[in-house]
């Protein structure tokens, strides 16, 4: 027997299943992250979190979409951890080391400077990611970011008229992007406000995306078209993405616990 506790989370219905491992190790094989996130035989949950003990960091924190594919960074899923862990915390992560703090119904993380290089994002060839010069159906003229992983982003004037769940796998998989990447399509009302909507590399639409917001909100205001401070809307919710002086963006919003529950790991072998 395999059994393991688990907890569901869940930050803006962008949900998780999360096992603390920092006692008891755990390594779960793709093939069982995407059973565990089967939503009518698993569990269910766009990603799959194990949070370990780390030698660098209050905790290390390893990701995985739906499809079994283990990422570097996974914004709502790290205010999920912080969360977890409590207090002020640091979290290792494949993406960097990352610092959080527990807030009341969730956490603000400390998301780090963007970057902006083609081979940073990274991209097949080199191209001005202010503007790449591409374009798909109608969508033209993305930003591109790496926040940890990649984002392209398309400015736009209803995100809720394009249809993502049609274009986003068509761009997620385009071989300019070697790594595939996360689609956004944003529109700014105004320069503290987006609306945005995400296609997740490896994981479809969600309710939230919590790098999503972060690439979002560096991409609009490396172009001039947003404050310091801005209140990112998504379907799930809101987060607030704030830049500080040092250039690192700040995630804050919400994280809780859904439920907690025992799994015998032996069947999804």
């Amino acid at each position: 027997m395999m059994q393991r506790d688990f907890l569901k989370m869940h930050g803006l219905g962008n949900d998780f299943v999360v096992f603390d491992a920092r006692v008891e190790p755990l390594d779960l094989s793709a093939a069982v992250v995407r059973r565990l996130a089967d939503r009518r035989t698993g569990i269910g949950c766009d990603q799959l979190i194990i949070v370990d003990a780390s030698a660098t960091a209050t905790v290390r924190a390893r990701f995985w979409n739906c499809d079994g594919e283990e990422v570097a960074a996974c914004g709502n899923g790290s205010r999920a951890v912080a969360a977890l862990v409590g207090g002020e915390a640091s979290i290792e992560t494949a993406g960097g080391k990352l610092t959080a703090e527990a807030i009341d119904g969730g956490a603000s993380v400390d998301m780090g400077k963007p970057r902006f290089g083609w081979e940073e994002v990274p991209l097949a060839y080199p191209m001005d990611t202010l503007r790449l010069p591409l374009a798909w159906d109608g969508l033209e003229g993305p930003s591109a970011a790496s926040v940890g992983n990649p984002h392209v982003v398309f400015f736009v004037d209803d995100p809720g008229a394009i249809d993502l769940a049609s274009i986003g796998p068509i761009i997620e998989h385009d071989p300019v992007f070697p790594e595939r990447t996360n689609v956004g399509v944003a529109a700014l009302p105004t320069r503290d406000q987006m609306i945005l909507r995400v296609w997740e590399r490896g994981a479809g639409l969600t309710l939230a995306c919590g790098t999503g917001a972060v690439a979002a909100v560096a991409v609009a205001q490396r172009r001039g078209l947003a404050d310091a401070r801005v209140t990112v809307s998504l379907p799930g919710g809101e987060l607030v993405i704030s830049r500080t002086d040092s250039g690192h963006l700040v995630m804050a919003g919400p994280a809780v616990v859904s439920f907690t529950g025992i799994v015998d790991l032996e069947h999804y072998q």
